[in-house]
């Protein structure tokens, strides 16, 4: 096989790899471990919709992180996983208990209702995070069937609002969920990050704290594409696979998912990555909180900062850098750094923020 160095290639570069942005950790390339995993596993035939090696070897190392019993299924995308996942935790006529925010309500589209076949049961919450009395507004009515019936409390690690759940926190909502014969599946999209503002291992807050069943992100922390569905409890959830294919998230050239997957945790590169996103956040945020008329809405935990300034204000810095507005009617944004942010992205964002609220 040619050395991939030496293949020329008639694609050509459509972008300016230099300009930085604060839209979305998406927005970021692959991490170079990861693409050189990608060629590692390439050349040679495998046997195709995960009967091949990595995907095998892809259960030992999850098991590293989330217990003997987790197994693995790689996924193409994020909402594919939740879905997914949902799937396998609910009956027909079943429901998911879930905050307000949570990317599964307010960013997919109404897939896990129209492509799951699943009912959203949603609490408002301030930060993003629910806990045993907020679930109990949802959790009733059981055996009337006039209601959808609450099967699933699906919590996200960290939220979509950048804050992060302890692990007691968890752990009382586990018990508090199992106690009343619900199932609990997390959101792992930015499980990393949680796992490095806590401190701790994945597996303090998912398998030991009692979660059933994982949604595990990995385009965020630096991969080209993929996520996975983690089973921590198998007694609990059946026909995965039958669900993946059902659900259009069946790779055939899996390998090339499982093998990002590997290079992300047989070692520490989620945890690099995850701790470096951080970091970036927090300079982010000491920056600009000292910055008149600029307010930091929520504790800087992961790897989000979310800020409220003029309106006009951010207009004129979203011609400088990329960020979303999060409610644009009040003037709130959405920063975000990723594994490839660096300190001079930020220093120079600072800059352009006190530059334009000084106009």
């Amino acid at each position: 096989m040619a050395d991939p160095q030496a293949v020329r290639t008639d694609a050509r570069r459509h972008h300016d790899p230099e300009v930085r942005g604060f839209a979305s950790d998406n927005y970021a390339g692959t991490h170079p471990e990861i693409l050189a995993a990608l060629a590692l596993a390439d050349g040679g035939h495998q046997v195709s919709y995960g009967e091949d090696d990595y995907t095998a070897h892809l259960q030992f190392v999850m098991r590293s992180h989330f217990g003997p019993h987790a197994q693995a299924f790689p996924v193409f995308n994020g909402t594919g996983s939740n879905v997914v996942a949902l799937q396998a935790l609910t009956d027909r006529w079943g429901a998911v208990i879930c905050a307000e925010s949570a990317h599964i309500n307010v960013d997919e589209c109404g897939a896990p209702e129209r492509v799951g076949g699943l009912k959203l049961l949603t609490v408002p919450t301030g930060d993003g995070k629910l806990t045993p009395e907020l679930i109990d507004r949802q959790a009733w009515g059981w055996g009337d069937e006039h209601r959808a019936m609450p099967q699933v409390v699906s919590i996200a690690q960290n939220t979509e609002l950048g804050t992060v759940y302890t692990v007691d926190e968890i752990r009382a909502i586990c018990d508090h969920a199992h106690e009343r014969g619900m199932k609990v599946h997390l959101d792992g999209a930015r499980i990393a990050n949680a796992a490095a503002s806590l401190d701790v291992p994945m597996r303090a807050f998912t398998n030991a704290a009692g979660i059933d069943i994982l949604s595990f992100g990995g385009t965020k922390n630096g991969m080209l594409f993929g996520e996975a569905v983690v089973v921590l409890d198998p007694d609990a959830v059946g026909a995965m696979k039958h669900l993946r294919k059902l659900s259009m998230q069946l790779a055939s050239k899996m390998r090339f998912i499982s093998v990002q997957l590997e290079a992300l945790l047989a070692r520490d590169l989620w945890l690099r990555n995850a701790r470096h996103a951080n970091t970036m956040a927090q300079r982010l945020a000491d920056g600009v909180r000292a910055v008149d008329g600029v307010e930091i809405l929520h504790p800087v935990q992961a790897n989000a900062v979310f800020a409220r300034l003029p309106h006009e204000v951010s207009e004129r810095l979203q011609k400088r850098y990329r960020f979303y507005f999060w409610d644009e009617a009040a003037g709130d944004v959405r920063w975000m750094c990723s594994f490839d942010t660096t300190e001079e992205d930020v220093d120079g964002f600072i800059t352009a923020v006190k530059e334009e609220m000084g106009r």
